[in-house]
């Protein structure tokens, strides 16, 4: 699923109206109101400050306000583009400082939808899967076998320690995790002891692991 790793702020300028979209990652709907509470009295100059969010790992929690926009133009349009990133655990408030020139229903709705996506586009947005966390002990002559197969099965080195043996942990994806097993216990000849450590949840950015973001 897809998770908000880094907060952002975007802007658009819609007919002299100024729309401020701002997100942060929640966890429960306490922490997600205590935001839109923080950004109302950040900008509590502004007309409105309208909001959206989605919580749970199939969205059981989906809430969003007009704040006193006419209704269904601003919170609906707002949370059908989280839904529609399909972003979880995300709250967006969208801030309108009202520029005198009414956008009338429909231009309301796509202003809203552009903040809150130029909000989401300035934020830092991870895919994140589950994968084994797998630890390997062999001798010093299986190590080199060893990095080949992470290579050759694409899994990912997450610690290696060096004292008599050599000890590995690495990170693998449940459509690579027997082939990757097996590789090893044939090039080590059955020796290598192989312990599956449990679940994690991780993310890729920039080519680097992320655990647990």
């Amino acid at each position: 699923m897809k998770l908000l790793y880094k907060s952002g702020i975007g802007e658009i300028i819609e007919k002299k109206s100024r729309l401020i979209g701002q997100t942060a990652r929640v966890e429960s709907e306490e922490a997600a109101l205590a935001f839109i509470e923080a950004v109302r009295k950040q900008r509590w100059d502004a007309r409105h400050n309208c909001f959206a969010y989605v919580i749970g790992e199939r969205n059981q929690i989906a809430r969003c306000s007009d704040d006193g926009e006419p209704a269904g133009t601003a919170g609906r349009p707002m949370l059908d583009v989280l839904l529609g990133e399909e972003i979880h655990n995300c709250v967006v408030v969208v801030t309108r400082y009202f520029g005198g020139v009414l956008l009338g229903t429909g231009g309301l709705v796509r202003a809203y939808q552009a903040a809150a996506k130029a909000g989401l586009d300035a934020s830092q947005v991870l895919e994140c899967s589950r994968a084994s966390r797998i630890l390997i002990r062999t001798d010093y002559t299986g190590i080199g076998r060893l990095q080949y197969i992470e290579k050759q099965t694409e899994v990912w080195e997450l610690e290696t320690r060096y004292t008599d043996i050599v000890e590995t942990e690495v990170l693998a994806p449940p459509d690579r995790e027997q082939a990757f097993l097996s590789k090893v216990t044939e090039a080590t000849g059955g020796r290598a002891e192989i312990r599956i450590l449990g679940e994690e949840t991780y993310g890729i950015l920039d080519g680097a692991v992320i655990l647990n973001p």
